[in-house]
């Protein structure tokens, strides 16, 4: 199979991809060449962040994060890497993570902000969520992970968090909150999140492209990653709904893609409607975090696991 884009031009250069849904073949050059270039029209569209200030890129030693490092980095981005380090040991899963953005890390000469959890919270991810009494790891990660990435933004002064969220997760997202009909959470997905007082902007540019995508560019790019998920990922609901999507997108390719820009069109807005009424934010008693409560969720379970031991 030849590249498209050679083809017009007379050349005979091989493709490396064939992208289904986009009947699109193309080599590594034109490749890397439409990946960026579609990365950047998602930025401006959707006027995620601009040139000044700096982007805080979350990143966790996978192939989304540390390509979107890279890709800003090299568009001329002023960037800085966020590693959240939660401390699991399984297969060396933290150890290696970190070790991963601290090489991109020397690769782009970007610096990079280390939270570690034992550190600031005496616990590693796991123990927090057993000694809360949660048995979902995955939702007490999301909870502490989304709040220090805020809290670094806000303290660090940083125009926008940027994260490598990618159409895979952003579809299977949208299929399980339109199945129970999470009104709120259909009227806030978008691929960016504005600022507001105590919120930093968050913006997805990846968004619109699939897990096959990212690590194709991260390959041709030759960024190394973990090339296995979190060991706690298996109790984790979101991957049932990207099987149910990946077998209908086997069947009819671009079904992701369909369903996800034509819910910002027709769907969105109606949910956004029903959903205008703003939930009145307060600072929290013992962080000063907004929260809608007295005290935000990750200060309850903080002193929930205040003192408390595992055998």
């Amino acid at each position: 199979m030849l590249c498209k884009i050679c083809k017009t031009k007379g050349k005979r250069e091989k493709a490396v991809i064939n992208l289904r849904q986009h009947k699109l073949s193309l080599c590594k050059e034109h490749y890397i060449e439409w990946f960026e270039k579609h990365t950047l029209k998602t930025i401006k569209k959707f006027r995620m962040f601009s040139m000044d200030g700096k982007i805080g890129v979350a990143i966790s030693g996978g192939k989304d994060s540390l390509s979107l490092w890279y890709l800003l980095t090299k568009a001329g981005y002023e960037t800085v890497g966020i590693h959240i380090s939660l401390g699991i040991t399984a297969n060396k899963y933290s150890e290696k993570s970190l070790k991963l953005c601290q090489n991109m890390s020397e690769r782009l000469q970007k610096p990079l902000i280390v939270f570690n959890l034992q550190d600031n919270f005496n616990h590693p991810i796991e123990k927090i969520a057993e000694l809360s009494g949660r048995d979902n790891v995955c939702s007490v990660c999301g909870t502490f992970k989304r709040y220090i990435m805020n809290k670094i933004a806000i303290d660090k002064n940083l125009n926008a968090i940027a994260t490598g969220h990618n159409l895979d997760d952003e579809s299977a997202v949208l299929l399980s909150n339109t199945l129970r009909w999470e009104t709120g959470y259909l009227g806030r997905q978008y691929p960016v999140l504005l600022e507001r007082k105590g919120f930093a902007r968050k913006a997805k540019p990846f968004c619109f492209f699939t897990e096959k995508e990212i690590v194709s560019y991260a390959i041709l790019n030759n960024i190394q990653f973990m090339e296995t998920g979190c060991p706690n990922s298996e109790s984790a609901t979101s991957p049932i709904y990207k099987q149910a999507l990946a077998f209908l997108e086997h069947k009819m390719p671009g079904t992701k893609l369909r369903l996800y820009k034509e819910f910002f069109k027709k769907a969105r807005p109606i949910f956004t409607k029903l959903n205008e009424e703003e939930v009145k934010l307060n600072p929290c008693e013992k962080c000063e975090m907004p929260t809608s409560t007295k005290i935000c969720t990750v200060c309850r379970i903080v002193e929930k696991i205040k003192g408390k031991t595992i055998c």
